[in-house]
């Protein structure tokens, strides 16, 4: 895939993730496509190293869609976690 490619991944599997995990996190379009695309490689490396499976370049392949989202879910969870409710208004 193409870097534009990686980037629509990342930005469309970043906005999945927020949905299924809604609250405030870092956010705009910038922090969600950033999201998306760590989670992307993320995901592809933990399916690779733990399910063997790894995953194929292909765009519209239904693993590379489900690893970026699950890897974009472990990154959303990991920042709340360590970083809780800081932005939440006082």
């Amino acid at each position: 895939m193409s870097i534009i490619s990686w980037i629509v991944l990342g930005l469309l599997a970043g906005v999945i993730a927020k949905v299924l995990l809604p609250g405030r996190d870092p956010g705009g379009l910038i922090g969600t496509t950033l999201i998306g695309v760590v989670g992307a490689f993320l995901g592809g490396w933990l399916s690779a190293k733990f399910l063997d499976r790894p995953i194929s370049q292909d765009f519209y392949d239904g693993a590379t869609w489900l690893s970026a989202i699950g890897g974009s879910l472990v990154l959303l969870i990991g920042y709340r976690i360590l970083f809780g409710n800081s932005r939440e208004r006082r």
